[in-house]
């Protein structure tokens, strides 16, 4: 489930706002901003202003699964950790709670602009995770996921086990190969 902390953070960048023209926008103080993207002001009525502030409405949708911008908070950590298998895990359950859900429900779990991990590669998958799996559907991509900085200028792996060999091209989805991250296709196979 998406914290409201996410949302706001979500929703002021995907239009590129600072925090303090997203309280200008929104009619509340720059502290409350900063005190609502930290989750220490979770109130509704704040809440709603800054989305509203940032040109969105909060909707309710029938499923208790994260959605993409709450399973890349979580890969972040992992990564600023250094712990790659528990970054991959958290990528693996966000492909896991996309392919559970069909429809709008789908949709919704990769509308909202994750932030980045601060790893082009992992930004790159991630991006690559929900066109694969809204594509599957047919459903509208979200601009974010065609966004030049999810894109690699040179393929690589996401680096989680040096051993692990290169994947042949045959075996690369083709939305995580047009982005250029080499993976296995059968790592995403739910078990």
């Amino acid at each position: 489930m998406t914290e409201a902390s996410t949302l706001v953070r979500a929703a002021r960048k995907s239009r590129r706002l600072t925090q303090e023209q997203l309280a200008e926008l929104s009619n509340i103080d720059q502290g409350s901003v900063s005190r609502s993207e930290r989750g220490r002001d979770a109130d509704f009525s704040t809440i709603d202003r800054l989305l509203a502030g940032a040109g969105h409405r909060l909707y309710s949708a029938p499923t208790r699964r994260d959605d993409a911008a709450t399973a890349v908070a979580e890969i972040r950590e992992r990564l600023r950790g250094s712990d790659k298998d528990r970054a991959l895990r958290a990528l693996l359950q966000l492909n896991d709670n996309l392919v559970a859900e069909h429809g709008l429900v789908r949709g919704i779990l990769g509308l909202a602009e994750p932030e980045s991990t601060k790893d082009q590669a992992w930004d790159a998958a991630i991006a690559a995770f929900v066109a694969w799996r809204l594509g599957e559907e047919g459903i509208p991509l979200p601009t974010w996921v065609d966004e030049r900085e999810r894109f690699l200028a040179e393929p690589r792996t996401l680096e989680v086990d040096p051993a692990d060999p290169v994947p042949p091209p045959s075996e690369v989805p083709p939305d995580f190969a047009k982005r250029g991250v080499l993976a296995w296709r059968d790592t995403f196979a739910s078990v």
